[in-house]
């Protein structure tokens, strides 16, 4: 499991995800040498996590953890950042399972994860965008992330992506048990805890494609969870 000389596993929460799982998958063992994939279903009435529970049983490098609900995207990565500590792994990936994170990047973040302890893959600075965006949704991204970055003063340009590599250090430096986003402000709160830890954090520009197949799981329950959620974590972290 050798990359680099790092223990790479990737981070996948699923929901409703099987036409996408096969693609994604091939795209990262394209992409990278030898990676374990952790995918967190919670509980696809589409058999998303029956599928991947066969392909795993036929590759050790595919893992996967059913839960029976949907309970929340910060709640996934939670579980998942424990399965990689507790795996001794060294680097993390967390990344979307509906394509709209191209696994051809993943090679460039381990080029720039060297010199950092998170790198995030923006859409905001020279080189990133997004593609099939309408103005709309384009315009609640960027200003959330305004609105995120004035409050906290984290002078990053993305910190609600969610298409990252953590250092092992750095999760390990963060108390998993005191993370309490639950939708994309999950985002946001992991790299303010690791930004006030004092821990270096990186921005790669990346290019984000709108899904093909399936729903958004974006919501505006989501969106004003993470208004409120950036007041919490300026008095509380």
């Amino acid at each position: 499991m050798d990359t680099s000389g790092n223990k790479i596993l990737i981070v996948v929460p699923t929901y409703n995800e099987r036409e996408n799982i096969g693609p994604l998958i091939e795209g990262i063992f394209s992409s990278l040498n030898d990676p374990h994939i952790l995918f967190i279903d919670d509980g696809s009435p589409d058999g998303t996590g029956s599928l991947v529970e066969e392909m795993a049983g036929k590759d050790p490098r595919l893992h996967i953890i059913h839960r029976h609900e949907k309970m929340g995207l910060g709640t996934a990565y939670i579980r998942g950042f424990s399965f990689f500590l507790d795996r001794g792994y060294d680097l993390c990936f967390e990344m979307d399972a509906d394509l709209s994170h191209d696994p051809k990047d993943l090679p460039r973040f381990l080029g720039v994860i060297k010199e950092f302890d998170l790198v995030i893959g923006s859409r905001y600075i020279q080189g990133g965008e997004t593609q099939n965006w309408g103005v709309i949704r384009k315009a609640v991204s960027r200003g959330g992330n305004a609105y995120a970055r004035a409050i906290l003063g984290i002078p990053f340009t993305d910190i609600t992506s969610g298409f990252r590599c953590f250092r092992r250090r750095a999760l390990q430096a963060i108390e998993l048990v005191m993370v309490r986003s639950k939708g994309y402000a999950f985002h946001i709160e992991m790299a303010y805890r690791i930004w006030k830890k004092g821990f270096r954090i990186g921005e790669l520009p990346i290019v984000f494609n709108d899904r093909l197949v399936g729903k958004s799981k974006m919501s505006w329950r989501i969106f004003f969870e993470a208004v409120w959620e950036v007041w919490r974590l300026k008095f509380t972290i």
